[in-house]
């Protein structure tokens, strides 16, 4: 016999836990999630005196509120916050984050480059260059040079696809854009503030923000090591591992052509594109370089695009890497090998010298960052309406197949559980 439930929630990351949160202690909610610990990709390790996450989760809020709200829920824990200050490898020199606004700090020749093509690609009278996807984006608005030497090298490291497949938009205020003025101006006066240039970050990882929302369930309302296998739309029955749910609603932040397949809907796979990131967290004996959170490297020949750098957020005395590789999604990776990579790269660039590696943990994220085409966005937007008319709500970064922060996780959870009527009062906001 199926278990009745009011709102039963797919999955125990941000998203999940904090559409449970928001209907609060006491409520018909149960969360249900596959792995033996909550967290999703919010995972903190603590190993050898380190502490690291699955990936290197850095918060930015944009409500005050929010932030105030879950700071509240740490009882004991030093949350620091920190101006970011992230650079660029280029050319064996260290160039300040956004590339677009800091070309006057290239070399002389690949300034001019960059200067002459952008000074030609935004030129009054010329002839408007296509912006159908957004590879044509970044050479129309910023030129040849800019798009070759940073911006397009970078993104196709990460998204491990050809950007011309991406569209335009993909990712959203998420990417720094900046105008000839702009460009110019930052060679007097340097603002280099982007939408997360503060940052916060708990001393216990990621994870405290995980037990921040855990604080508002019940402990019967979670349950671990039991996962979805399959959704009656029509009869609102769940089957698990475990048994069956009869819901009112269904809420799922999984990747959305799983939940399709859960239940059971038609679709085009090849709609649905994403890639892999393997992360490797390393621990060396002594500090490295300081004054650094993000180092973003765009050439082709280091296996990494992005370095993070926790040892820089608390002082510590020990360097503590993240070090992020991208894929296709059906790479086969052998860790092995490119660990060895890895640590010779680090070397090459400067950032491992003497230092002695004393700590690794490593994770594989698959999807990572999900494929935001055309096709993409008119399917999620009829499928997602087709099982909202259903009861079921898909919801987060996966469940949206969208690129966004995880603030926004937590404020799309509210405004679902708002227009659901089943929001309690606090103060957060319903809308983004």
């Amino acid at each position: 016999m199926a278990t009745e439930v009011g709102t039963l929630i797919g999955g125990a990351g941000i998203s999940g836990l904090a559409t449970a949160a928001a209907a609060g202690r006491g409520s018909d909610v149960l969360v249900l999630e596959r792995d033996a610990e909550p967290g999703g990709y919010c995972k903190t390790v603590k190993q050898d005196g380190f502490v690291w996450d699955y990936s290197g989760h850095f918060f930015h809020f944009k409500h005050p509120e929010i932030e105030a709200w879950l700071k509240a829920r740490m009882p004991g824990q030093v949350v620091r916050t920190v101006q970011k200050k992230s650079s660029i490898s280029y050319a064996k020199r260290l160039v300040d984050f956004p590339f677009q606004k800091n070309i006057h700090q290239l070399p002389q020749q690949d300034f001019i480059d960059c200067l002459h093509d952008l000074y030609f690609a935004r030129l009054p009278g010329a002839p408007p260059q296509p912006e159908t996807n957004f590879k044509e984006m970044l050479y129309a608005r910023f030129g040849r040079s800019i798009a070759e030497k940073f911006l397009i090298p970078y993104n196709e490291k990460l998204y491990a696809t050809d950007l011309a497949t991406l569209d335009r938009d993909a990712m959203g205020r998420f990417f720094p854009h900046a105008d000839v003025a702009d460009i110019i101006r930052n060679m007097r006066q340097p603002d280099n503030a982007t939408y997360n240039a503060t940052f916060t970050y708990p001393e216990g990882g990621a994870i405290e923000y995980v037990n921040a929302l855990l604080r508002e369930l019940d402990p019967a309302a979670l349950k671990l090591g039991e996962a979805l296998t399959g959704i009656d739309l029509d009869a609102r029955i769940a089957r698990t591992t475990k048994g069956e749910y009869r819901y009112q609603r269904l809420v799922s932040s999984a990747p959305f052509p799983k939940l399709l397949e859960l239940c059971g809907v038609p679709f085009d796979a090849s709609t649905f594109t994403w890639n892999q990131v393997l992360v490797f967290n390393l621990g060396f004996d002594a500090k490295g370089p300081g004054d650094l959170h993000w180092l973003y490297v765009p050439d082709r020949a280091r296996s990494f695009y992005r370095v993070g750098f926790y040892d820089n957020i608390f002082d510590s005395p020990r360097m503590s890497l993240y070090v992020e590789l991208g894929f296709p999604s059906g790479a086969r990776i052998d860790i092995g090998a490119e660990r060895t990579r890895v640590l010779q790269h680090l070397r090459d660039e400067g950032l491992v010298t003497t230092q002695r590696l004393v700590s690794e943990h490593s994770v594989v994220m698959n999807p990572a960052y999900v494929h935001i085409t055309q096709r993409s966005l008119v399917e999620v937007a009829r499928l997602k309406a087709e099982l909202a008319a259903k009861g079921v709500h898909s919801i987060g970064r996966y469940g949206g197949w969208t690129y966004c922060s995880i603030e926004d996780n937590i404020v799309e959870a509210r405004a679902l559980m708002t227009s659901l009527g089943l929001a309690k009062a606090w103060p957060w906001p319903s809308k983004g």
